[in-house]
């Protein structure tokens, strides 16, 4: 036990503990625009098909 304390505290007081938070920061609003993006997108899609649908006589709807 008393060696993952040590480990932990080396971790936390090396330089390299604020890269790994930066990183992470970073990966979080990258994920945030992605699903962002992919929502919008996703809504606009949908849009479009529906407008498809109810563009087409209601004859074909090939069942």
């Amino acid at each position: 036990m008393r060696s993952l304390a040590k480990k932990v505290h080396r971790f936390l007081v090396s330089e390299d503990g604020p890269t790994a938070v930066e990183y992470a920061v970073m990966l979080a609003l990258i994920i945030i625009v992605c699903l962002t993006a992919i929502t919008q997108l996703g809504q606009q899609v949908n849009t479009t098909f529906t407008n498809i649908k109810n563009a087409m006589p209601s004859g074909s709807t090939g069942s």
